[in-house]
């Protein structure tokens, strides 16, 4: 019986005949997925029919068979999981979710055959060496001393955040993991940036009545005056900030915040008021992959980019460069770095701050308190942690610095495009965001008022009515998501009606480039998509 079940495992002497059986498996399950491709198609095969009660009959059919069914059936089963799943290809222009490089593939595939776990280098080994390989890589890209910085992969951009909040609170009050969070603390982040701090002020304890959302500017970084008036209200009344989350590349729009102007007013707050530090945590889980042009030589401009691409290049740097400021910042590979997910890096400017927050010996008897063995993450909120520094260092050899910097310049240069050819198309469009490789754009029934309601000169029913139009649109234009999946958001940016107490939300449409596949010879297709789609919206919204 025991031989029976040896035999659905990786060999362990490593003999031809087991290493074929897995190879053939992989052999099936590649030729399958290669067989549901269309080129034409986003979709693999055909869409599955989410009728109301899918879900519910999924409940009610799941069992364990009482025999299992062996290996090779249940790859058989396993690749009809496949079917009607979205295939990252040219047609999947909805968010920043790129198709994973081959090397990185690789990388994930070892370490699955590892399974190392990444708390402790003698149960992960490869995945500790890589994770200090590519903190020190990385450190050197963005600028911070790699003899003194320190990093590990997490779980995703919210992880990040939640670690650099953690590491806030216990900077500047040294005694809440042991007492308690005091009451009086405060966070601030852009009223654009992601939900992550929001969900961490919660499980952090503080309160997310203790969050405070500062304004922004036409350009989507956050409003520099504000946070400073902001933060004086907060300590005039009692108040203690503790934790600024500057992001560098919103989700929807690609908004870049100033570093350094945060870091000044920072520095300017603590010594009027006398405060202790004041984290800064660079949320650039979006837009970090373009601190890889920091060190580009644009006059020289080796990668001969155009013109245009060259100017958004640039102004990127003077962003970017300026992320060492930062006390922490996160990279997301699994967004514009091309590579599986869960693949995000946690980098800290300064890795002694991870005392603050790491274990006792006592508290880790059977891992880490060892003579043997080295690198013992016990400050990672994680215990066990899967060793995703091995598909990132792979993407990162195999690409190059070069590499990357071709396939992101990519995504300006068809934005740009997109962006010419769509208010060419329809007269009734508005780009709402700068160039970036995301342009969101709005539509209007009639004529374009996008300069009236980002200055105010709109009534709060008028901008409601628009935001309805482009809702519409979005739903029309899913209903066809298996041809061309664009992306949307009821949250591009908010405005302020004349007649409003309140700010508004804007309903935009999104088109993402991140597929090395979309290029300037396919943008015709999603123009003739959108005219074809738009088209039946607006007959819709006419009968309604």
């Amino acid at each position: 019986m025991m031989r029976h079940i040896q035999s659905m495992y990786p060999s362990e002497d490593g003999n031809r005949e087991a290493r074929y059986e897995l190879l053939g498996l992989f052999e099936t399950v590649l030729t399958e997925l290669d067989q549901l491709k269309d080129p034409n198609k986003m979709t693999l095969g055909a869409e599955p029919n989410l009728s109301s009660n899918y879900y519910q009959n999924i409940i009610n059919e799941a069992v364990i068979p009482e025999k299992g069914f062996g290996t090779r059936k249940t790859v058989e089963e396993l690749v009809k999981l496949a079917e009607g799943h979205r295939f990252l290809n040219r047609h999947y222009v909805a968010n920043a979710t790129p198709l994973p490089n081959n090397a990185s593939i690789v990388g994930n595939l070892l370490m699955v055959l590892l399974n190392g776990n990444n708390l402790w280098d003698v149960d992960g080994t490869a995945a500790a060496k890589t994770e200090v390989q590519i903190t020190s890589m990385m450190s050197d890209i963005v600028g911070y001393d790699k003899q003194k910085s320190g990093g590990f992969t997490t779980w995703g951009g919210q992880g990040a955040v939640f670690q650099s909040l953690r590491l806030a609170i216990a900077t500047a009050c040294p005694e809440a993991n042991q007492k308690g969070i005091p009451q009086h603390l405060y966070a601030f982040c852009s009223e654009l940036s992601h939900f992550s701090l929001y969900k961490s002020m919660e499980a952090a304890g503080i309160g997310t009545d203790h969050l405070v959302r500062v304004k922004t500017n036409h350009d989507h970084s956050m409003d520099l005056t504000d946070l400073r008036e902001k933060m004086k209200v907060v300590i005039e009344n009692g108040g203690l900030p503790v934790y600024i989350l500057a992001t560098l590349g919103t989700t929807d729009t690609f908004g870049i915040d100033d570093l350094s102007g945060i870091k000044q007013i920072t520095d300017e707050i603590k010594t009027t008021y006398d405060l202790p530090h004041i984290y800064i945590h660079a949320d650039s889980a979006m837009g970090g992959m373009y601190s890889f042009f920091n060190k580009y030589h644009f006059e020289e401009n080796p990668l001969y980019f155009e013109n245009e691409v060259l100017e958004v290049l640039s102004h990127y740097k003077s962003r970017f460069q300026e992320l060492w400021h930062a006390d922490s910042l996160v990279f997301d590979f699994h967004k514009l770095g091309q590579t599986p997910y869960t693949t995000s890096l946690f980098l800290i400017k300064d890795r002694t701050a991870l005392q603050a927050v790491d274990l006792d010996p006592q508290e880790t008897p059977y891992v880490g308190n060892r003579g043997f063995g080295s690198y013992h993450t016990s400050y990672t909120l994680e215990c066990s942690r899967m060793g995703s520094s091995i598909p990132i260092y792979a993407s990162l050899i195999a690409l190059g610095v070069e590499g990357y910097q071709e396939i992101l310049a990519n995504y300006i240069r068809v934005s740009l495009a997109f962006r010419q050819k769509l208010t060419e198309a329809f007269p009734n469009v508005a780009v709402t965001n700068e160039v970036a490789p995301v342009t969101t754009f709005r539509f209007y029934p009639r004529e374009i008022r996008y300069a009236d309601e980002i200055s105010g000169n709109i009534t709060e029913k008028e901008v409601r009515e628009i935001n309805s139009y482009n809702e519409k649109i979005a739903e029309t234009l899913g209903r066809y998501r298996d041809q061309t999946y664009f992306g949307s958001t009821k949250k591009q940016r908010y405005v302020y009606p004349t007649d409003s107490p309140s700010p508004v939300p804007l309903y935009v449409e999104k088109f993402y480039c991140v597929s090395p596949y979309t290029t300037l010879d396919v943008l015709d297709d999603y123009i003739d998509f959108l005219k074809k789609h738009i088209h039946s919206s607006d007959l819709i919204m006419r009968e309604n």
